[in-house]
């Protein structure tokens, strides 16, 4: 028998049982579909962390005072949190040989307010160098100048969303003066907006003030909450990690074996760390939808016991007049691979338009891979083929005579 033959004898049978034939695929089409969907999230969420990591600068190195845990896990106490000083981010800018750029940062929290206006923000006490480490623009107006920070200037820059929530009437910001805490700032530019990241913050929720201002007029301190810097290059990150590393252990006066009371984190690292946990995640969604699929041909393989059970005496006839048991197990496989790859295109498709859908509605990142669609309709291939195997091969080791006598 030829396989042109075997193929309408197949489409023949899965005809007769059309709703019978739909709910069997069921179980691999929602299979296919979750596998793709799930890796769309996966993908789509690793993208987006790349990209906005990218946008923050893929060669920023975070300094921060004091070791994340103390001994035996313990949190540092407030002065173990205070060994960060202005000579160390002078040390820094005059010694480092690898950083392209260096900023201050201290920050407060609270209200904005502009006449009848308030709104919550952050001012970020920082240089100008600032800009250039997070990649912001200043949209109108100008930056502050060194100038201003030799003189704690009350001046300030302001984002999108402040400006907005602060202005509501649509005037010009700049060269208007808000205050914080009684405090007033005359505001010299507006920043490039750049929307919420994928950890949900917006970035244009902030304002940036000179580092000696936010320092002596707002917190009254002489350290720093930390020190922001980017690497000459990418490539140079890790050597410029050595180098700061060496300059504040000399700055601090630490001897050999002692512990550093500063820790320093690059993109790099925080990249990775995210990564990590986005891949396990979608391992686990992926397993999750994997299971989908083997019920799915678990399902194939009851309903084609079934039919080799119905087809008893038809099985039997076939054999009677010269069918081999290789044919009748090649009707059933091909059967059961076609319900597979049926249910697996249609499974494609639903899963295609589940991802959009997601983007669409719930504005999470998506991303469609060739290789995730090819690898789910591989996999359901090989489902039908394996899960059809046994009943086919069933039907093939009947006996001819005791299968036409079969009720």
């Amino acid at each position: 028998m030829n396989i042109t033959n075997l193929f309408k004898i197949a489409l023949r049978a899965i005809a007769a049982n059309k709703l019978r034939s739909f709910l069997t695929m069921l179980g691999i089409i929602i299979g296919v579909a979750s596998v793709i969907a799930m890796l769309a999230i996966g993908q789509g969420s690793k993208q987006s962390i790349q990209k906005n990591i990218s946008e923050m600068g893929s060669n920023m190195i975070m300094i921060r005072p004091g070791q994340d845990k103390g001994p035996g896990g313990a949190r540092q106490d407030a002065g173990e949190m205070q060994t960060l000083k202005l000579k160390d981010y002078e040390a820094l800018r005059e010694q480092s040989r690898y950083l392209a750029y260096i900023s201050p940062s201290v920050n407060a929290s609270g209200q904005f307010i502009n006449g009848n206006n308030n709104t919550p923000s952050t001012v970020y006490g920082i240089s100008p160098d600032y800009l250039e480490i997070r990649q912001l623009k200043v949209e109108d107006g100008n930056t502050f100048t060194e100038e201003d920070i030799r003189a704690s200037a009350k001046v300030c820059l302001i984002g999108k969303t402040v400006a907005d929530n602060l202005f509501t009437n649509g005037e010009d910001p700049v060269g208007k003066v808000i205050r914080f805490k009684s405090i007033p700032f005359r505001i010299v530019g507006i920043l490039k907006p750049k929307g919420y990241n994928s950890f949900g913050m917006d970035q244009d929720d902030m304002v940036l003030a000179p580092y000696t201002t936010v320092m002596k007029r707002i917190l009254s301190v002489t350290y720093l909450q930390g020190i922001n810097a980017s690497a000459l290059t990418e490539d140079l990150t890790d050597a410029a990690i050595e180098d700061i590393t060496a300059i504040l252990r000399t700055s601090h006066k630490l001897k050999a074996g002692e512990q550093d009371n500063f820790t320093i984190r690059s993109q790099q690292e925080m990249a990775a760390m995210m990564n990590s946990t986005s891949d396990t995640m979608t391992v686990l969604l992926l397993v999750v939808a994997c299971i989908s699929l083997i019920v799915g041909g678990i399902g194939i393989m009851n309903i084609m016991y079934v039919s080799v059970t119905e087809r008893t005496r038809e099985i039997g006839l076939r054999m009677s007049v010269g069918a081999r048991g290789m044919d009748i197990l090649n009707q059933f496989l091909i059967e059961a691979i076609l319900l597979s790859v049926t249910g697996g295109l249609i499974g494609v498709i639903v899963g295609i338009g589940a991802a959009w859908g997601i983007r669409t509605f719930a504005h999470w990142p998506i991303l469609i891979q060739p290789w995730s669609v090819l690898l789910s309709f591989a996999v359901c291939s090989a489902t039908g083929i394996f899960f059809g195997w046994y009943p086919a091969r069933k039907a093939a080791n009947l006996d001819p005579i005791e299968a036409i006598r079969y009720e």
